[in-house]
C-alpha cells in the first residue's frame, strides 16, 4: 500500500520524528530502523483515518489561496467556520491539505 506522507507535518508526526532523531543521534536506534517507524506510521495514519474516522464536517469561509499541484489541493481559509452535528468553532485562518486516495492504489 502506497502512503502519503502529509501527517508528518501534523503535531504528532512532528513529534514522532523529533523523537525518532533524538534517538538515532543517541545511538538508541538506527536510521534504518526509524525510517521504518515513519513508513508504519503513514500506513497507520492512512488506514485509521479511512476506518475510524465517520464523522462530517462542513466548512465554510473565505477563500484566500488556492492551488493544485501534483494531484495536491490546498486551500487558505480565512475566518473559517467549522461545523458538526456536535459544535462549531471558528477558525481565522486554516490550511487545508487534499489528496486523492485513489493514488494509494495505483
Amino acid at each position: 500500500m502506497a502512503t502519503f506522507e502529509l501527517y508528518r507535518r501534523s503535531t504528532i508526526g512532528m513529534c514522532l520524528t523529533e523523537t525518532l532523531d533524538e534517538m538515532v543521534q543517541s545511538g538508541t536506534l538506527s536510521p534504518e530502523l526509524a525510517i521504518q517507524v515513519l513508513v508504519q506510521f503513514d500506513k497507520s495514519m492512512t488506514e485509521a483515518l479511512e476506518s475510524q474516522v465517520k464523522s462530517k464536517v462542513t466548512i465554510k469561509g473565505h477563500l484566500h489561496t488556492y492551488r493544485f499541484c501534483d494531484n495536491v489541493w490546498t486551500f487558505i481559509l480565512q475566518d473559517a467556520v467549522f461545523k458538526n452535528e456536535d459544535s462549531v468553532e471558528n477558525v481565522g485562518r486554516v490550511k487545508i491539505v487534499a489528496c486523492d486516495s485513489k493514488l494509494l492504489t495505483q
